[in-house]
């Protein structure tokens, strides 16, 4: 499902336009994107928790070349599907 979809999806569901329903769900995102930026959590309950974890620095090997390389250490986003989530998808 693209973005798109899903807002048509969620603009039926709550009557409201297409447009203004983009503009909510883009909000919406933003809003978790610069909480995880900030290195914050946030929680949906019964959905999910976003968070962001920390991977340290490791060793691994090119795989074209096949030479050792050192891949520094990064931050990633994690989601954590909640108690809700998980019983729906069953």
């Amino acid at each position: 499902m693209t973005k798109a979809e899903f807002n048509l999806r969620v603009s039926k569901k709550v009557k409201l336009s297409k447009a203004h329903t983009a503009q909510i769900v883009d909000a919406t995102l933003n809003e978790v994107q610069s909480l995880l930026k900030r290195g914050d959590s946030i929680s949906f309950t019964g959905f999910g928790t976003f968070s962001v974890s920390k991977r340290k620095a490791r060793k691994g090997r090119n795989p074209r070349t096949g030479r050792p390389m050192n891949i520094p250490a990064s931050k990633v986003p994690r989601f954590r599907a909640g108690k809700f989530l998980k019983a729906a998808i069953r």
